[in-house]
C-alpha cells in the first residue's frame, strides 16, 4: 500500500512554506531529501519546502509509485509571463479535466440554489475523490473506485462518517447531473449510520463559559447561541433588524435548508442585546469584526469559545454546537414539548430532535436500580 504524503501550506520562521506530512518510511524519506530546498523542522517535527522552491510536478515525479501525494489544500501559485504580462500555468495546477468538472458542479449547485457552504464542501469532496484517482480519466471511473477511495483515503486517515457521507453525496451529484454517467450510483453505498449522543453541558458549565469573558461582545455572542439554540452560521448572519424587542422575537433567515424561523427571546436577553448595541453600534451585521460593516468570522468566533474555556476549569472538548445541544436538552428537562423544541431548532424531522430524550437526565434520575434493593 502506498504511503500518503499530505502537503499543507504553513509559515515557518516568518516565511511561507509547504509542510510534508507522512509516516516515518525510510524509502519516502530518502526521496524527500533529494527535493530542492527541502529542510527538516525540529519544532514542527516534519519536512518542509520554502514556497518559492516548491514544485509540485517534481514532487509527483520523484514520489510516483512510492507514495500518494495529496495536495488539495494548497492554493495555486500564479506566475507571470514577463514578456506578455499574462498569468500562466501554476506550479500546483489541478488537472484541467478535474478543474473543469468541479466548476460545472459549482455552476449546477448554484443554479439549484445550494448554500455557499454546501457548494464549497461538495466541491472539495468531489475534488479529493477525483485527485485521489488521478491520472485515471473521469469517464473511466467505476463503482470499485469509491470502495478504493474509502479504504485507502478515508479510513486510512481516520476521517469521519459524516465526511464519507458528504463525499458520496457530492460524487453522486457530480456523476448524475454533471457527467450524466451510466455508473450505478445506487452502489455508492453510505457508511452504516452512527448513533452518537449529543454532547451536553450542565447549566453551571454554560454559565462559567459565558462569564469567563469580560468583553461584552464575546459574552453576548456565546450567550445568544445558548439562549436561542443557534447554529454558528445563524449567529453570524444576524442583523439588528432581526430582533423584534416589542414582540420578544428573533428572526432567523434562510438558515439550513433555506428555512426561516422565529425564536422567542426573553426580556433578560433583550436587555443584554440593548446594552451590547449601545456600546458597539453595529452597522450591517449584529456582530461585526474589527472593521465596521465587516461580518464577524467563524474562526474568530471559535477563538472566543477557546479563550473562554482556557479561563474555566472545563477540560471537555467543547465546541460551539455543544451550547445548542445544551439549550435543547435543558428545555426538554424543563418540560418543554418536543414538538416545540423541533420548531425552535429548525429540525426538518422530529427524529432529529428525539435524540435529546436520550441525554435528558430528568427521567433517568428517577429510575431506581435493583442493586439498591439488595440486602
Amino acid at each position: 500500500m502506498k504511503t500518503l504524503v499530505k502537503l499543507e501550506e504553513g509559515v515557518h520562521r516568518g516565511a511561507d512554506v509547504i509542510f510534508m506530512n507522512f509516516p516515518k518510511v525510510p524509502e519516502v524519506i530518502s526521496i524527500v531529501r533529494t527535493l530542492k530546498g527541502v529542510r527538516w523542522s525540529q519544532s514542527n517535527i516534519k519536512w518542509y519546502i520554502p514556497r518559492k522552491d516548491f514544485n509540485l510536478s517534481e514532487v509527483y515525479r520523484l514520489l510516483n509509485g512510492v507514495a500518494f501525494v495529496e495536495y488539495s489544500s494548497i492554493k495555486p501559485i500564479q506566475e507571470k509571463d514577463e514578456k506578455q504580462g499574462k498569468e500562466i500555468v501554476t506550479k500546483t495546477e489541478v488537472p484541467l479535466e478535474i478543474s473543469e468538472g468541479i466548476e460545472k458542479l459549482r455552476q449546477w449547485m448554484t443554479h439549484k440554489r445550494y448554500s455557499e457552504s454546501a457548494i464549497k464542501s461538495y466541491s472539495e469532496g468531489t475534488k479529493a475523490f477525483l485527485l485521489f484517482l488521478h491520472p485515471k480519466p473521469i469517464h473511466e471511473i467505476c463503482n470499485d473506485d469509491m470502495v478504493l477511495f474509502v479504504n485507502d483515503y478515508i479510513i486510512k486517515r481516520k476521517l469521519s462518517y459524516a465526511f464519507q457521507n458528504q463525499v458520496i453525496n457530492a460524487v453522486k451529484i457530480f456523476f448524475r447531473e454533471v457527467m450524466e454517467s451510466r455508473i450505478d450510483l445506487d452502489r455508492f453505498e453510505r457508511p452504516r449510520t452512527e448513533h452518537k449522543l449529543p454532547n451536553v453541558l450542565s447549566k453551571a458549565e454554560v454559565s462559567s463559559i459565558i462569564k469567563a469573558h469580560y468583553n461584552m461582545k464575546h459574552r453576548t455572542m456565546l450567550s445568544l447561541i445558548y439562549a436561542c439554540g443557534l447554529r454558528r452560521s445563524e449567529l453570524l448572519h444576524l442583523k439588528p433588524q432581526d430582533i423584534d424587542s416589542k414582540r420578544g422575537l428573533l428572526m432567523i433567515r434562510q438558515s439550513k435548508g433555506k428555512k426561516d424561523r422565529i425564536i422567542p427571546i426573553s426580556e433578560k436577553t433583550i436587555e443584554m442585546l440593548r446594552e451590547y448595541y449601545k456600546q458597539y453600534k453595529p452597522m450591517i451585521w449584529l456582530f461585526e469584526g474589527q472593521e465596521k460593516g465587516e461580518q464577524y468570522s467563524e474562526k474568530s468566533l471559535q477563538s472566543v469559545l477557546k479563550q473562554a474555556l482556557q479561563k474555566t476549569k472545563i477540560t471537555k472538548p467543547v465546541t460551539l454546537h455543544w451550547l445548542r445541544h445544551s439549550y435543547a436538552t435543558h428545555l426538554l428537562e424543563a418540560g418543554t414539548d418536543l414538538r416545540f423544541i423541533q420548531e425552535l431548532l429548525g429540525h426538518k424531522s422530529s427524529k432529529t430532535t428525539e435524540i435529546y430524550t436520550h441525554v435528558s437526565t430528568k427521567s433517568l434520575q428517577n429510575i431506581k436500580s435493583p442493586f439498591d434493593d439488595l440486602e
